[in-house]
């Protein structure tokens, strides 16, 4: 099922790349396998499939016990301080730095580890006081701190799209973080190859709007488990 829907998937992208002319190569997959057993994990691998997030620390710690890094491993959920040690001992790439606080610990645990961490800033494009991310009008602040961590690779930006039916409203949110990418590019002069944006329902429309990695659950994997 898992290499079916990959194909499947695959198709899609490449149509929407063709209809804003990129090349399907430019976007990567995050296969999200949230409440799915290790055993879907080895399926993915199996069809294909190189990154895989998960949402939360604690999930990923026992399937990468099982897994190991045969893949690569990114988180793409919120993280809280207090399982940096353990994120940074498992993940790839952190897409989820939303504030200095967090940067801060993150610095601190990669100088522990002896190693640098890749990480994508994410920000509150819809305005939803439910979801997490920094404010765009707090951005460059953030990025200017994050700079300042010697173990912190800043390598593009995040967003959640609004849960919303409004296609308009779904492209002005993916939009919105192309254009902070570029302002932040400029000003900075630092380049930020990433930008990871659209899930299962809207990301035909990311990618139509620039994503690099898209994360993907339900349309790889069908309903989440219990």
């Amino acid at each position: 099922m898992v290499k079916k829907n990959l194909s499947l998937v695959k198709e899609r992208i490449a149509a929407a790349c063709e209809r804003v002319g990129r090349e399907a190569s430019e976007v990567g997959i995050v296969a999200v396998t949230k409440t799915h057993p290790p055993d879907v994990v080895r399926q993915a691998i199996d069809a294909g499939i190189e990154t895989i997030g998960e949402n939360r620390v604690q999930e990923a710690e026992a399937k990468y016990a099982e897994i190991g890094d045969a893949c690569k491993w990114h988180l793409v959920g919120h993280l809280q301080r207090n399982k940096v040690k353990k994120a940074l001992e498992i993940f790839e790439m952190i897409h989820s730095l939303d504030s200095a606080r967090l940067a801060d610990e993150i610095e601190k645990e990669a100088v522990k580890q002896s190693k640098s961490i890749p990480c994508l800033i994410e920000v509150n494009t819809s305005g939803e006081q439910s979801k997490f991310g920094v404010a765009p009008d707090n951005l460059a602040h953030l990025v200017a701190h994050v700079f300042k961590c010697e173990h912190i690779k800043l390598v593009g930006l995040m967003t959640i799209g609004p849960l919303t039916d409004d296609q308009v409203a779904i492209r002005k949110s993916f939009s919105r973080l192309r254009t902070l990418r570029d302002r932040i590019e400029n000003v900075f002069g630092h380049y930020l190859p990433h930008l990871s944006m659209g899930m299962s329902d809207d990301f035909e429309i990311a990618i139509e709007e620039g994503a690099t990695l898209v994360r993907l659950g339900r349309v790889l994997f069908g309903p989440r488990g219990a």
